[in-house]
């Protein structure tokens, strides 16, 4: 086997971790210790003495404090975590977006080179941390049915986000491990021994969960900006998921149910409103954890000079811009040093505190949408309809219309705008290699140890080995 697994951690389901065995009791401790944690991201009043089961989901604002506080973890650890050990840094180093100037032996290092292991406590924290957020998930959507004490239209929306986040999570999850668990419960005892699902039933229980959140959700967002999801959020989620299932009319449908609220979404006047707090073309954002903090995107690919501390653009993904491509001056930096030219990813310009916050972390935008609508509308037959979506990116980026003509130039050309649109955001490039099964064409010319079963990241050996319902492991581990 190429790669050996070895060590062992605590399995995220066993009884003896507190976390599940007593699942309110976490969510006291999580209100408790939230405005040290979260700070203004929670923007609710917190509980300043201890809270009985019952209290949590009885009260309005504890309620919604339990729910903002999982979107608080979600920016600060796991799989969609602005700092290096998220998919933005790591599937981009993973892929070929992103080279790798660290030290050896760290889990960025074996992410660039295509060496993981199931050993690998980098792997183990995405999976904890993400099975972690969805069980928290289902303590709110559990308690927000339980409560005597929240408005009906107060439970529906609980209830919608909960479903958004163990939808959106499970996405990502069975992205990156192929067939994974789908945990709907806080029942550990049920939990302990779960089965992996083949990635298409996974898919399926994403889809009714979004389709049920779509239902639920209010149309405008909830408090200031856009950082808990509306019902626009769970559409636009559930375009992608349509998408890769390919399900092209109801990817089409969901997308267009999005782009056509005109009243709440605006297509930017320019690169450089894409990515700000206020961009009009933002659909749902993780706000920083504090007033005047800005996002770990930029810390984590931002760099002065040169050379590189950790990760840069690579050449190969310089060179697929045209030198007219408007993103490549307004979203790449160039920086040089004794001769050489390094490149970092520039959508989030603020690397430190600005007093005011003036970056949120942008997990869903419009372009995906318009970028949706035009595969879905090219493999359905609807070739002028895909084109006019394909040209709303192109030409924001300077670039004159395509000039592709049959439904596989156009699909083509979609992905590669793909490429270009959304490299360094949580590991598009990736997957869309994977899904249109060009991985080892792209990726074995460009990384020596590149294999075919790589297109699977490894299940952590830790719950392999307290779980062995979770065999077998991936191959190639």
């Amino acid at each position: 086997m190429k790669k050996h697994i070895k060590s062992s951690f605590l399995y995220l389901m066993q009884p003896k971790t507190h976390f599940i065995t007593i699942p309110v009791l976490l969510l006291i401790i999580t209100l408790l210790t939230a405005a040290a944690s979260c700070d203004s991201f929670t923007e609710v009043p917190l509980p300043s003495s201890q809270l009985t089961a019952p209290d949590v989901f009885e009260d309005k604002g504890t309620a919604n404090a339990a729910m903002v506080d999982i979107y608080s973890k979600i920016r600060d650890r796991g799989l969609l975590t602005g700092y290096s050990p998220g998919l933005s840094c790591q599937l981009g180093l993973y892929a070929d977006e992103l080279d790798y100037y660290g030290l050896s032996g760290t889990a960025a290092s074996n992410f660039y080179s295509n060496t993981l292991l199931a050993s690998d406590p980098e792997i183990t924290k995405m999976w904890t941390a993400s099975y972690s957020q969805i069980y928290a998930a289902n303590a709110v959507a559990e308690g927000a049915a339980k409560s005597a004490g929240l408005s009906a239209i107060d439970k529906e929306q609980l209830t919608g986000e909960a479903l958004f986040v163990r939808a959106l999570l499970h996405f990502y999850l069975t992205s990156c491990f192929g067939a994974v668990p789908y945990i709907t419960s806080t029942d550990y005892r049920q939990n302990t021994s779960v089965q992996r699902l083949a990635a298409p039933e996974v898919y399926d229980r994403i889809k009714a969960d979004l389709e049920q959140a779509v239902t639920l959700l209010p149309e405008q967002y909830i408090g200031e900006g856009r950082v808990r999801p509306n019902k626009w959020a769970a559409q636009a989620m559930l375009a992608r998921v349509c998408l890769y299932m390919g399900q092209w009319d109801e990817a089409s449908n969901a997308a267009s149910a999005v782009l056509n609220q005109t009243e709440l979404y605006q297509w930017p006047t320019g690169l450089d409103d894409v990515f700000g707090k206020d961009s009009l073309s933002a659909i749902w954002q993780l706000m920083p954890a504090t007033d005047g903090a800005n996002t770990y995107e930029g810390g984590t690919f931002i760099f002065i000079l040169g050379p590189p501390p950790s990760v840069a653009i690579t050449e190969n993904l310089m060179n697929a811009f045209s030198n007219d491509d408007l993103r490549k001056s307004h979203w790449i930096r160039t920086v040089s040093n004794s001769g050489s030219t390094w490149y970092h990813a520039y959508k989030y310009k603020q690397k430190f505190n600005t007093g005011i916050s003036a970056e949120y972390s942008v997990v869903l935008r419009l372009a995906e949408q318009y970028l949706i609508r035009a595969e879905a509308r090219a493999h359905a037959g609807d070739l002028i309809g895909a084109k006019e979506d394909l040209n709303k990116t192109r030409n924001l980026a300077g670039l004159g219309n395509t000039d592709a003509l049959t439904a596989d130039e156009i699909i083509a050309a979609v992905m590669q705008e793909r490429r270009l649109e959304f490299f360094t955001e949580f590991g598009h490039r990736f997957f869309d290699l994977k899904r249109t099964e060009k991985l080892n064409e792209v990726l074995s010319p460009l990384k020596p140890q590149w294999s075919a079963t790589d297109r699977l990241l490894p299940i952590p050996e830790s719950e392999l080995l307290l779980n062995t319902n979770l065999l077998p492991q991936n191959a190639g581990y």
